[in-house]
């Protein structure tokens, strides 16, 4: 297998990276300063059943979820730390029906608030709301360019259709748009037209996110695995469309890593730059970390401050900085670039989130493990697992064919 990340990232710190600066005084959590956004996971109820969701899978049930005055209480805590910008999302977060209330308390406390939605639930009156409210910008998912491909792996019908709709009304209200379009085998020869997509429904920004494999995407990797041929064509035609573009629509591109060299710096780094929190309240170092078993989350619901889980809590420090590192990666000079890369990865393939990310081709398991990236590319699985409360439930046999 041929990698696409052939040249290591240069060694010299990123400038714009506040926390490097604090931790060159110290490696205590108290360097840490609180991150300037933070990911408001309302809910995981979804209209929508994609194959490659982010959300765990276990699904919170509504009746656990935080309620208003509890979420109205976090709010008003996170401005109050510092935090500057809040991004609601779930699941699908219009399914709570006091979103225009939250949003409403997240702009009466000083906070920039982002709407991360499937769109297929909103209403213009509703949209307007919001807007009135004081939000600030909306992220629409986009499954494809049409409507065939894109609500099959949504698993929605007319889901598509209800999604450029909303578009073109978040621009109409001079709301800022996103589209984000999560890739993978399936969908990766509409990324061009996806491209094209993006400047006429007027965003400000797409994001290309080839699929991360965890959680629910992990269950449909053979399903959403690409070629390395659909990689590189994918990177060339963002390469281009980026130069093109430039000052019309900004584009961000993330390489899978099961095709890079080095692992990605995974959220900034554990307990770095990034929480969010989870239906229930817990504090995550990432959307996927509740999957590494034997760590214990601290929730708002709790005796501590989010101030104090964020600098002390067992699990965010459990793999800050670089002393919890094994060999090789405590020997590598590339050890405060990545920060040894996902710690959920490293659990999901290999059993022990303090293992070497096998994404690092120095660790011992990358070939063994990378290589099925080959083999499942190349395989003749297509029939998605979707996403719901039940644990997923398998396409149906002539859903392909629809």
């Amino acid at each position: 297998m041929s990698p696409i990340l052939t040249d290591p990232p240069p060694l010299a710190a990123d400038p714009s990276d506040g926390v490097a600066i604090l931790e060159q005084r110290g490696s205590t959590a108290e360097t840490f300063g609180i991150p300037l956004a933070v990911l408001a996971e309302l809910t995981h109820r979804c209209p929508l059943q994609c194959p490659y969701c982010s959300n765990p899978l276990e699904l919170e049930r509504a009746s656990s979820e935080l309620t208003t005055a509890e979420w109205k209480k976090v709010l008003s805590e996170l401005a109050e730390i510092g935090v500057l910008q809040i991004h609601f999302s779930g699941g699908e977060p219009t399914a709570r029906k006091d979103l225009v209330e939250l949003v409403q308390h997240a702009s009466d406390v000083g906070l920039y608030s982002n709407l991360i939605t499937s769109a297929v639930l909103l209403t213009r009156d509703r949209l307007a709301a919001l807007a009135e409210a004081g939000l600030c910008h909306v992220q629409i998912s986009f499954q494809g360019n049409e409507p065939v491909v894109a609500d099959r792996v949504a698993g929605l019908k007319d889901a598509h259709r209800k999604k450029i709709e909303v578009a073109h009304w978040t621009r109409e209200l001079d709301l800022p748009l996103t589209v984000n379009a999560v890739m993978h085998r399936q969908n990766l020869h509409q990324l061009g037209d996806i491209i094209e997509m993006a400047v006429e429904l007027d965003a400000d920004r797409l994001e290309v996110a080839n699929v991360q494999y965890y959680g629910w995407a992990l269950k449909n990797r053979a399903a959403l695995m690409p070629t390395l041929q659909q990689i590189e064509d994918t990177t060339a035609i963002v390469e281009a469309a980026q130069k093109r573009l430039k000052g019309i629509l900004a584009i961000d591109y993330v390489i899978p890593d099961y095709y890079a060299l080095r692992p990605k710096k995974c959220m900034g780094g554990w307990g770095r730059q990034f929480f969010n929190i989870s239906p229930t309240g817990k504090v995550l170092p990432c959307h996927a970390a509740e999957t590494i078993t034997g760590l214990d989350f601290e929730s708002v619901r709790g005796n501590h401050s989010i101030a104090w889980i964020w600098q002390n809590s067992e699990a965010f420090n459990r793999y800050r900085g670089t002393g919890w590192m094994p060999e090789p990666c405590q020997s590598c000079d590339y050890k405060e670039i990545d920060f040894g890369g996902c710690r959920c990865q490293a659990f999901a393939l290999t059993g022990d989130a303090g293992n070497t990310d096998p994404a690092c081709a120095l660790s011992p398991l990358h070939e063994q493990i990378f290589k099925l990236a080959e083999t499942e590319a190349s395989g003749d699985t297509s029939r998605f697992i979707y996403r719901n409360f039940s644990g997923g439930t398998p396409e149906p046999d002539d859903a392909q064919d629809a």
